[in-house]
């Protein structure tokens, strides 16, 4: 049976993820993703997806001590960072720090272990190099600060105010596995040759960087900024739903229905109401393209999807747009190593057929 882009087919049993885009539900290891996250960490919620339960506290510790380890990054990878050209974009030279990162010692690591080297090394690459393109130097990381903040330390290099951190880190929870994926499928296609786990998150990056996939939500950006204030929302909507444009940042693929993660988003912006002038705006605007979305083209489904709030929760940080899509791998990473573990566990090489179509 032959099935364009192998929609539909069911080509891995996992116990990592569920997305059931009728219900609208996104389950992490089998728990709605809301409640999983629900007054957890970064490093707790990536423990979870890894390991299949909540860490305690020594577990946690362990854990916070292995991934500030590997923010010290290797003395190769340091020194390519400073060689690779400065007019490459992110991805590739997040892809590329990544394909060097293997290492005699990193070799032996259990591969536990090195899903979190990498998960810890990701970000640390990415903030450095962003630096240098900008013609700054990098910044060392920083002990004292959990995961999301010192993404963000490194990035800025100014201290992270707990609005930005707790934002920022609501979306790396909700985006660090979304089932069998397009980069999620590459990493465990790329393992399953028995490959290792660098050549592995290498494909993902390789596949994330495609904007299909990984695009950045840019559109809703732009949408934010031309709309700028609340007296200009229903001009500027009216404006694009009477030429036929397209609102970015609505409508799904697979959710028939709300998109559980910009649901969660929704909230905590709305939580952190009155901190942030673009967390407000968005709030308001969503409210308002529904309505008119719902008045315009009855029948059609079109809900809020994850982009448009990540788009305002990163515009509300003053994340420039060329880290919106390597900030999602930062986060991604967690699902990838986690799929490539459950893969070596019960392995079978990937080898579907092909149908000729010649003459």
């Amino acid at each position: 049976m032959f099935q364009q882009g192998l929609k539909g087919v069911v080509a891995v049993q996992t116990a990592i993820a569920s997305v059931d885009g009728d219900l609208g539900e996104l389950r992490y290891r089998g728990e709605l993703v809301d409640t999983v996250i629900q007054g957890k960490s970064f490093e707790e919620t990536a423990y979870f997806l890894w390991y299949g339960q909540s860490p305690n506290s020594k577990q946690l510790e362990q854990l916070q001590q292995q991934l500030l380890f590997y923010r010290q990054l290797p003395a190769h990878i340091v020194q390519i960072t400073q060689l690779l050209p400065k007019e490459i974009s992110l991805m590739d030279a997040m892809r590329t720090l990544v394909s060097a990162y293997t290492h005699t010692k990193f070799q032996t690591l259990s591969a536990q272990e090195q899903a979190i080297a990498l998960t810890a090394a990701l970000p640390v690459m990415t903030a450095a190099f962003y630096r240098i393109q900008n013609g700054q130097q990098p910044v060392e990381p920083r002990d004292d600060l959990g995961h999301t903040a010192n993404y963000l330390w490194m990035i800025t290099e100014q201290q992270p105010s707990a609005v930005q951190t707790e934002a920022l880190e609501t979306y790396l929870k909700l985006t660090m596995e979304h089932g069998m994926n397009a980069s999620t499928f590459a990493a465990r296609v790329t393992i399953s040759t028995e490959s290792d786990l660098v050549s592995a998150i290498t494909s993902a990056l390789g596949t994330m960087k495609g904007p299909l996939h990984g695009g950045a939500p840019s559109g809703v950006i732009d949408l934010l900024d031309t709309i700028k204030t609340e007296a200009r929302i229903a001009p500027v909507i009216e404006d694009k739903l009477n030429r036929g444009e397209k609102i970015m940042g609505f409508g799904h693929r697979v959710y028939r229905t709300e998109d559980p993660r910009s649901i969660i988003l929704r909230k905590k912006c709305l939580e952190l109401q009155g901190e942030d002038a673009w967390l407000d705006l968005a709030v308001t605007a969503e409210s308002y393209i529904v309505e008119k979305l719902n008045e315009r083209k009855p029948g059609r489904a079109l809900y809020t999807n994850v982009e448009f709030y990540a788009a305002a929760i990163m515009r509300s940080i003053k994340m420039p747009t060329q880290l919106f899509t390597p900030t999602f791998s930062v986060a991604r990473i967690v699902g990838w190593t986690a799929h490539t573990l459950e893969q070596q566990e019960n392995n079978v090489i990937f080898r579907p057929q092909s149908e000729y179509i010649g003459t």
